[in-house]
């Protein structure tokens, strides 16, 4: 529906929806995309042209997530990377923004609206009744009556519209009794970066730096630039080149950035005719005008993780994500500090985080996923790197289809529906630690073999290697693998689990940054592509015997690069057989789990 606007003549869009999504980084898009193949309508309001956030071409930033083996995230994160590595094998930025376009375009249930910026909000009480953005592109206000609303903008930008309770800054050391906070509070976070990129072309390259850019010295740079060798620097994604964290990083960006371009341009005059390092055939490829934030408004929700508690693993009974990534506490002066530029604080991989960090204390129908969920400034250096936020939203989206079907609060979720949430995330692909994924009602009693012998490790609910143990089946090509049931059921559709070298070990020659997430630092005369990992089945048939004894085949798939398969079935069956034809490159045959749901 479509009125114009009394006082400005510009024309108002109305949607209704129920979930809308604010804010387009990894942790909005997974919300959404998660909500919407649940079948609930979703709204996902980004005010930048393309999705991603920090990870998107505008910012550039590695995607960051648990450390250590085995850790990786899997759910719509792994699915997002593996798409990446099948459709974009040289990482070029502009494809990867036009696959995390099509992964929610191609969403019947999501209304996307870009270069919408959320201005507004109306309330009803203790709930918001609608937010309204403003469409720069299309000179349209966008106005969203939604039953829940799920703030991603990592600058939460809800609590000022809404009244919802947030903090900002530092906590002091003996508020919670955290060790590594700072003896007193203090409005002061991380601060901005904006990235940079080069290229080896292989012939000597010039630059002229502008007259505005930042003069330095080799003294300028201690505990940042990597000048132990002539080409130590070439795997730097310059992180360091970091400020604002004494100012307002919110509503100082515009002054922030435009230092910390005159700073970017001053490195890279340092890089190419300072003398020091080796970059005579570097050619600088991009530079980013988008600061990528790390810290500012955070909301309070009905618990407040803490450094105790990312020490301490987690290990909440509302466990629906988890971490890794050290307690990684930038220092508020950044680049102009001499001192070093941020501590690791250990943190246990992984540790769980605790869904009641992910709704706020005051207002009845506000969901928050990414860098502003209710957790103190000391965890919060831990929780915002952006695979543990994609999961974050993952949940929240999760939790609203729950919420929206049983007509409750995302309170009322954590008080009556936990274990169905956790279990819909291992379900869809999701690891949380200290959980098993539930054997769904059709498979009780069945069982699950090939040649004869048990299978049943492919139904134990473990879907990696945990605690040193690998939970997967291995097998050889051709070699059959069936699932019978005591008596034929309605089936709507086979899940299988293939092996996606979640370590990576199989990109021998990749450079370290390219096996956490596929994308670039700087680019390489001998840079290589990735490739599919070798362990996926990449050819497999599914035959079905429909309770007469004859086997019928279902379907063939002769091209998946995915680690989670659905097969869609939607038919009473007796017994299910999947026959492994090829993988990617490995000669054994790797499979997590084979059931039917």
């Amino acid at each position: 529906m479509v009125e114009k606007k009394e006082k400005t003549g510009f024309p108002i869009k109305r949607h209704e929806a129920d979930l809308c999504v604010v804010g387009g980084g990894l942790s909005g898009m997974c919300a959404a995309i998660a909500a919407a193949r649940r079948g609930i309508k979703v709204v996902l309001m980004q005010d930048r042209p393309v999705l991603g956030g920090n990870a998107s071409s505008e910012i550039r930033m590695w995607i960051r997530g648990a450390g250590g083996k085995d850790m990786r995230e899997t759910g719509i994160m792994e699915e997002l990377a593996l798409e990446n590595i099948y459709r974009n094998p040289n990482m070029n930025f502009s494809i990867w923004d036009s696959i995390l376009w099509e992964k929610v375009k191609e969403e019947d249930n999501i209304t996307l609206l870009l270069n919408c910026s959320c201005m507004d909000a109306v309330m009803n009480g203790d709930k918001i009744g609608s937010i309204t953005g403003w469409q720069t592109t299309s000179q349209t206000f966008h106005r969203v009556e939604a039953t829940f609303y799920a703030d991603c903008s990592g600058d939460s930008v809800l609590a000022p519209l809404t009244g919802a309770v947030y903090r900002v800054g530092r906590e002091g050391r003996d508020e919670f009794q955290e060790n590594i906070a700072p003896e007193k509070g203090d409005l002061k976070t991380m601060g901005l970066s904006c990235l940079m990129q080069a290229r080896d072309t292989g012939k000597p390259v010039t630059f002229i730096a502008p007259k505005w850019a930042r003069r330095y010295t080799k003294e300028d740079f201690p505990y940042r630039l990597k000048l132990s060798s002539k080409k130590a620097w070439t795997d730097d994604n310059f992180w360091w080149m970091e400020i604002g964290g004494t100012q307002d990083t919110i509503h100082d960006t515009e002054e922030i950035r435009d230092e910390l371009i005159r700073i970017a341009y001053g490195v890279w005059d340092f890089i190419k005719n300072g003398n020091e390092v080796d970059a005579d055939t570097w050619d600088l490829e991009w530079m980013g005008f988008l600061p990528g934030k790390r810290e500012s408004r955070r909301y309070v929700g009905d618990y407040i993780m803490t450094q105790h508690d990312v020490e301490a693993k987690g290990q909440f009974e509302d466990l629906i994500a988890y971490g890794g990534w050290t307690m990684d506490d930038h220092d508020p002066d950044g680049f102009h500090t001499r001192e070093v530029p941020t501590i690791w604080h250990p943190a246990p991989s992984p540790y769980g985080i605790a869904y009641r960090c992910l709704y706020s204390v005051n207002i009845e129908n506000l969901f928050f996923a990414g860098r502003n969920i209710s957790v103190t400034h000391t965890a919060m250096s831990s929780t915002r790197v952006m695979a543990t936020c994609a999961m974050l939203g993952h949940a929240v989206g999760n939790a609203a289809v729950i919420a929206v079907r049983e007509k409750t609060t995302p309170r009322g979720v954590y008080n009556r529906h936990m274990n169905e949430l956790k279990q819909s995330l291992m379900e869809d692909g999701n690891y949380l630690p200290w959980n098993r994924l539930e054997p769904s009602w059709i498979m009780k009693g069945a069982s699950i073999s090939s040649d004869g012998k048990d299978a049943g490790i492919l139904i134990d609910g473990l879907e990696r290697k945990v605690d040193g143990v690998d939970h997967a089946w291995v097998g050889e090509m051709n070699q059959e693998v069936v699932i019978e049931l005591p008596k034929a059921e309605q089936a709507f559709y086979l899940r299988l689990v293939f092996d996606s070298d979640l370590n990576r070990e199989e990109w021998k020659e990749q450079k370290w940054y390219v096996k956490n997430y596929p994308m670039v630092c700087n680019r390489f005369m001998d840079d290589q592509a990735v490739t599919v990992p070798p362990t996926i089945v990449k050819e497999f048939e599914v035959w079905v015997d429909y309770g007469n004894g004859i086997w019928v085949m279902e379907t063939k798939i002769t091209d998946n690069y995915q680690r989670m398969v659905k097969i869609p079935l939607n038919k009473i069956v007796k017994r299910v057989k999947m026959i492994p034809q090829e993988t990617w490159g490995s000669k054994l045959v790797r499979i997590y789990s084979m059931e039917l749901r």
